[in-house]
């Protein structure tokens, strides 16, 4: 079952605080995402971008633009 997300916060040094339906909360951090990936790099060059992050409508998606998404499985697996 893919895990749903209730709630996600951006919060400083590039990390997202996100809270699931099942009670579980992580932080989730963005930056080792940024360095690897070539469509996060905008995550740190455009100016306010990061803390745009959005919540899709099915909630197991959380996304800043049509490029970059982040699924909630993988923030559920690797967050801390």
């Amino acid at each position: 079952m893919i895990p749903k997300i209730k709630m996600v916060e951006p919060m400083p040094d590039y990390k997202l605080k996100v809270l699931f339906d099942d009670g579980k909360t992580v932080i989730y951090n963005v930056k080792e995402d940024i360095e690897t990936i070539e469509s996060y790099k905008d995550l740190a060059a455009v100016r306010g971008l990061f803390q745009q992050v959005q919540l899709d409508g099915s909630r197991t998606c959380v996304y800043w633009n049509d490029q970059i998404d982040l699924p909630s499985d993988t923030i559920y697996e690797y967050g801390i």
